[in-house]
């Protein structure tokens, strides 16, 4: 029987003072997580070692000073910083979200390097990160300027798959955002990340429409008419499975999005309510558009939470286990598609 190859997973440790650093001990206590992959946290030997104090873990870390002494089977952690960092539990601390920002950047050039195989974050807290050298509203926009893609939001579990027009932009300036060619973008990203991620050969993708009603024939508004009804159907024209604009107040009630493979929704909100209702815990942040693969928990920093000890590590595991599928779907895409006969035979 030919052995899996592990693939090597950096983790970013996220913010300090939240439940980044729980679910990532909890995730990696079971010593069978390690069959399928090897571990990397960017953070510090000693604060790791104090935060499995305070859990009372049993967990091992293998402390390395760079990515590149990687051990195979153990839970690796690189010494992004020596010196002592004071945790305050579910506190907003400024130097607590430089310090997330250096675990991301370490983490991130592995990643650029090839160092790592893929790069699951644990959760950042967006205000205390920014600074003049960071000026970035979230994981995805940083990633898309450093790895020089185009990325694209998409939360996924078994069972839905959402995309969206626009993420981290105020409501009042979502519509202005959306064009055509922003659209054909977008549509194109999903339809790829479906084909090489998710192995969907023919993908369908449902669209919803950016006012109430789908504006109502330009009673609500005339962005629908104008822009997204005529970009949808240049892109069906030409041979894709794309349908809408949908109304997006009955769609998922009504069970439709279970007939696509993927919905694409205009906004952050109309897209990200419907999809943590359904699949909250079970949901990943995957970051598409990319040369490199991109997940994240579906939840943030928790503070509320954060050192008792009650944090749920279902979301981040989820993450792991799907940073580590899409890294073999990937694989296996570009073997065949560099093969026509092998392809055909699939």
């Amino acid at each position: 029987m030919k052995q899996i190859e592990s693939v090597i997973v950096g983790i970013s440790v996220g913010d300090l003072n939240g439940i980044g650093p729980e679910i990532i001990i909890k995730a990696y206590e079971d010593p069978r997580t390690l069959e399928l992959s090897t571990p990397v946290i960017f953070a510090s030997g000693k604060i790791m070692q104090f935060f499995k104090s305070h859990f009372k873990s049993k967990i091992n870390f293998f402390n390395i000073d760079s990515p590149d002494k990687v051990a195979a089977g153990k839970v690796n952690v690189v010494n992004v910083w020596d010196e002592p960092v004071k945790i305050d539990f579910g506190k907003e601390d400024k130097k607590i979200g430089e310090y997330a920002i250096k675990s991301l950047e370490a983490a991130t050039n592995a990643l650029k390097d090839g160092l790592i195989d893929v790069l699951v974050t644990a959760p950042i807290n967006k205000h205390n990160i920014q600074s003049e050298k960071f000026n970035f509203p979230g994981h995805t926009d940083y990633l898309a300027k450093a790895l020089n893609g185009k990325s694209l939001m998409f939360m996924v579990s078994n069972d839905l798959r959402v995309g969206l027009l626009t993420d981290h932009v105020p409501l009042k300036e979502a519509s202005e955002k959306i064009t055509k060619e922003l659209i054909n973008e977008k549509i194109n990203t999903v339809s790829k990340s479906l084909k090489q991620d998710f192995g969907i050969r023919k993908p369908k993708i449902a669209v919803l429409a950016i006012n109430p009603h789908a504006g109502d024939n330009g009673v609500i508004g005339d962005e629908d008419d104008k822009i997204l009804k005529p970009a949808l159907e240049k892109i069906k024209s030409e041979g894709n499975l794309v349908y809408g604009p949908y109304s997006a107040d009955s769609f998922f009630g009504s069970n439709t999005y279970k007939k696509f493979d993927a919905i694409l929704a205009s906004y952050h909100d109309q897209g990200l309510i419907p999809f943590k209702t359904i699949a909250f815990g079970e949901g990943v942040n995957y970051t598409a558009g990319l040369n490199k693969v991109r997940t994240s928990p579906d939840h943030g920093t928790a503070y509320e939470i954060a050192g008792k000890g009650i944090a749920d590590e279902g979301s981040l595991k989820h993450a792991i286990n799907t940073a580590i599928q899409i890294f073999r779907s990937r694989k296996e895409y570009d073997q065949f598609s560099k093969n026509p006969l092998k392809k055909q035979s699939r």
